[in-house]
């Protein structure tokens, strides 16, 4: 009963964003966290950038660029390709009905295979929540599940570029059922798009020995604010990510990549005045643009650092480290990760590892509800060719 009820504060105060960081005494003019609602939206989805920091925006292409930068779709080596991804969510906390499952697929066409056609669903499964009210009193057992659809469209511009763009419908039921202080929770529905651009360029220096740098853009999840009661609007986690990657082929047999994204929350920030803190009441555009200005610290702001390596494009190693700024979560961690590519078929995982910065200079392990995440993601690539002769 004590998990159901603390697994219903995290997911309603998260996902609410019915909480801010409350950082002391004095604090009038303080700017507190970013709290958008459907923060599910912005969980790595699939196993290779997750195990690599949550970096994603300027690697080579594969079906899971749906999530990460749609633009980069159309540049996929294979005419069409699926993934699936499972994530076992918060098992730190010994919650074992908690998931992420994440479905993604694409279909290149035209004459010269220079357009794209994809789609993704993503399923976030929160369990079983025992609601109580105020006082603690059992109430009612919720089934709390939260979702998102999205199709996209890429077309390559050049060579080297290429440009996506997606549509997405979201549904987020957290709360259906409870009463809390006479307010009824009702399913929440949003719409929202993403904008992608991608740029890659190889330069050959032998037959078997050749670099690649890449680089990305994506703004995402920009549309419609949520509203579960009727009483308020929430704002959805716009996002705008930059990347970079760089892949050096060493010979016929090895290659390496390395890579950084750069990703910043769009919207609002509470500010702290008259003993509450209170957010701006402000267009999602105008919110866009606060963001920017609002906050004197990079709230918000997460950085990612990733390294790929791959022996005959079959076997890969990967690790990566992912840092989010002090005001808002300070969410530190390394990530680690294998796969493996068997003709058209892939198989990949990746670990976490929760870290905080010490004065020093080693990181020391700390109690993290992510501690010890595993993702797991099956892909199948085809070519037209290939599909029509099996």
């Amino acid at each position: 009963m004590a998990k159901k009820i603390a697994i219903a504060g995290i997911s309603l105060l998260s996902c609410l964003a019915l909480s801010e960081v409350t950082l002391g005494q004095n604090l009038d003019g303080r700017v507190g966290a970013a709290s958008p609602a459907v923060p599910f939206l912005r969980i790595s989805p699939d196993s290779r950038a997750g195990a690599m920091g949550d970096a994603g925006i300027a690697t080579s292409p594969d079906a899971n660029a749906q999530y990460w930068n749609v633009g980069k779709i159309v540049k996929n080596e294979n005419d069409f390709g699926l993934s699936l991804s499972f994530i076992p969510w918060l098992r730190q906390l010994q919650i074992d009905d908690m998931f992420v499952g994440y479905l993604a697929g694409y279909y290149k066409f035209g004459k010269e295979k220079n357009q794209a056609l994809s789609a993704s669903m993503r399923y976030f499964n929160l369990g079983d929540i025992q609601y109580t009210d105020i006082h603690g009193t059992p109430q009612n057992v919720g089934s709390p599940r939260e979702m998102s659809f999205d199709v996209g469209y890429s077309r390559s511009l050049s060579e080297y570029l290429s440009l996506g763009v997606s549509l997405r419908y979201i549904y987020s039921n957290i709360a259906q059922g409870a009463n809390m202080q006479n307010t009824i929770y009702t399913p929440g529905n949003a719409f929202a798009g993403d904008l992608g651009l991608y740029y890659s360029k190889t330069t050959e220096q032998s037959e078997d020995v050749k670099s690649t740098f890449s680089a990305g853009a994506v703004l995402s999840n920009i549309g419609s604010k949520i509203s579960y009661s009727g009483l308020r609007q929430d704002y959805i986690p716009t996002n705008l990510g930059i990347g970079a990657a760089y892949t050096y082929q060493m010979d016929a047999y090895n290659k390496v990549t390395g890579t950084v994204d750069l990703n910043k929350l769009l919207i609002p920030s509470a500010v702290y005045k008259n003993g509450q803190w209170n957010r701006p009441e402000l267009s999602v555009v105008n919110g866009m643009m606060r963001s920017f200005t609002q906050a004197p610290e990079f709230y918000g702001t997460v950085v990612s650092l990733g390294a790929e390596y791959w022996y005959m494009n079959q076997f890969a190693v990967r690790a990566g480290y992912f840092y989010e700024a002090p005001g808002n979560g300070a969410r530190q961690y390394f990530t680690c990760g294998l796969g493996v590519r068997y003709n058209a078929f892939g198989l990949d995982f990746s670990y976490l590892v929760p870290a905080v910065i010490n004065s020093g200079k080693n990181p020391s392990l700390v109690t993290n509800p992510l501690a010890n995440t595993l993702r797991f993601t099956l892909t199948f690539n085809f070519n037209q060719a290939s599909a029509q002769k099996g």
